[in-house]
């Protein structure tokens, strides 16, 4: 739609409501109060309306329609290439839409219906969602060789020295989720050591500048090819996290996504093992 036909149809939508909806000049667009309320209604009816069309569609075969499903930045580089091999081979006439966004926008995206689904690590506050667990693990430990004990195949997190343990910034789940499987909920991270990436991190532990902790999806392509890293099992209460899909209580779709959840189950447990 060009921007002269979208002017046109919201003056026409204003006119026919009788109130403004977008302060606009030349120079910006704001939305009104009363605007407001009628945006979030708008997208309360087509998330309606578009579920309205997933039920007449639900007799069709599996995966007949396109889907999007989101995913956390510490997820999918890990997940996907493990999962989704499997799921063309299984349905190569379905059409899989991945956005990749951090949990809250996730989870504010699978209730407004801009999402089918998403991908999230547990626990996490998911209040009115219902999840589809489909896979528990645990941290390693990460850590130089010329700096790790030798011989050990297990630490407890009284025996990694915090001073030295670098995690993601703040804002990332898998950064609460280690912490917690530490029990160091409260712990202060040095400037110095915040990162966005995993990659990163790893880096950061092959130059000696410290150590990390990494879920054991992602061990295989983190160090793969770092021959002086060393992971060590994190001997704390696990699982320490879990990995679901999260979904709308009213989703029509939750056949389709129960498939899913068994493919990627079992990639995992065959692939992480």
């Amino acid at each position: 739609m060009s921007q002269s036909a979208l002017s046109t149809a919201i003056n026409e939508l204003e006119k026919q409501l009788g109130l403004i909806i977008f302060e606009r000049n030349n120079k910006q667009v704001l939305v009104t109060p009363k605007g407001q309320l009628i945006l979030n209604k708008a997208k309360r009816v087509k998330l309606e309306l578009d579920e309205l069309l997933q039920i007449s569609q639900s007799d069709n075969l599996p995966f007949s329609s396109p889907m999007t499903i989101g995913v956390i930045p510490t997820i999918g580089p890990y997940l996907l290439p493990k999962v989704l091999p499997e799921v063309r081979y299984q349905y190569p006439s379905f059409k899989l839409k991945i956005l990749e966004e951090q949990s809250h926008t996730l989870v504010d995206m699978v209730r407004t219906g801009e999402l089918d689904a998403a991908i999230l690590a547990l626990p996490y506050p998911i209040e009115g969602l219902i999840n589809f667990d489909f896979w528990q693990e645990d941290f390693y430990w990460v850590c130089h060789k010329d700096e790790c004990p030798s011989k050990v195949q297990e630490i407890t997190s009284e025996e990694i020295a915090i001073e030295k343990l670098m995690l993601l910034k703040d804002g990332h789940c898998l950064k609460e989720h280690a912490l917690s499987a530490c029990k160091l909920q409260n712990k202060e991270q040095d400037s110095d050591f915040d990162s966005a990436s995993l990659h990163t991190l790893i880096q950061m532990v092959a130059g000696k500048l410290g150590t990390t902790l990494v879920p054991q999806m992602a061990l295989d392509q983190l160090i793969h090819n770092e021959s002086e890293l060393s992971a060590i099992h994190l001997n704390e209460a696990g699982p320490h996290r879990t990995i679901a899909l999260i979904i709308r209580p009213n989703y029509v779709r939750t056949n389709e996504l129960t498939i899913l959840k068994d493919i990627f189950t079992k990639q995992l447990t065959h692939k992480c093992a």
